[in-house]
């Protein structure tokens, strides 16, 4: 049962994570989330354990656990696991597959966010469209390690700030390829998903070259 709540505790920092609430750097106080999470120090510091163990925190020596800091490196492998499970999912996906309608309803809610000028709604809008692309394969394992990805994902989306024209190309070229894709062209929406994720590693490559170290907080902000 402790493995239990453990286990969703973790669920619900991955969360914090993916939704842009937790930040690349900042600390993380048990207290604090003990209480948010409604669960024990013991509970929660074995949830910090998954989580370290994913890569998705760290521990400090004398600071006790923060949310990782994505490098260089980090950006690299992320891209080379999701082109490995990305672009073959879309390639042999069928459009009447229901992951099809979570990459229809995300590029609605993509260009509706655009419109408000909320770039973290366009980002998990974003995530959304490819957690749809990875549905199509219709693997529960391949979802979960999905899922992984896109919270390590997020932590480099956080190094944006609050500049959000990252995103604002992406928008258009998600329509793009679900149209082409919709239309019965998997390979060809495949071989565009492929560059563009290239065009989105390189970018993503600038921003976390170029960002500077981000104050660290010491209480999440649920």
């Amino acid at each position: 049962m402790t493995t239990d709540r453990a286990e969703r505790s973790a669920d619900a920092i991955r969360e914090l994570i993916v939704t842009g609430r937790l930040m690349p750097g900042q600390r993380l106080s048990e207290q604090a989330v003990s209480e948010t999470l409604d669960v024990s120090r013991n509970t929660l510091r074995e949830a910090f354990r998954i989580l370290v163990h994913e890569g998705l925190l760290v521990r400090r020596p004398n600071a006790g656990v923060a949310v990782a800091r994505p490098t260089l490196a980090d950006v690299v492998d992320i891209y080379r696991v999701r082109r490995l499970i990305e672009v073959p999912a879309l390639a042999a996906g069928d459009p009447a597959h229901p992951g099809a309608r979570t990459m229809r309803d995300a590029v609605d809610a993509a260009l509706a966010a655009r419109l408000g000028g909320d770039w973290r709604d366009i980002a998990a809008a974003n995530m959304r469209f490819h957690s749809g692309i990875v549905a199509l394969a219709s693997s529960p394992r391949l979802d979960r390690v999905h899922a992984n990805l896109s919270a390590e994902l997020r932590l480099s989306f956080g190094l944006l700030g609050e500049n959000g024209a990252f995103f604002d190309g992406f928008v258009d070229r998600n329509a793009s390829l679900l149209r082409r894709f919709l239309s019965g062209d998997a390979d060809g929406a495949a071989a565009d998903l492929n560059r563009y994720l290239t065009d989105s590693e390189r970018m993503l490559q600038d921003i976390v070259d170029g960002a500077g170290v981000p104050g660290a907080a010491d209480t999440v902000s649920p």
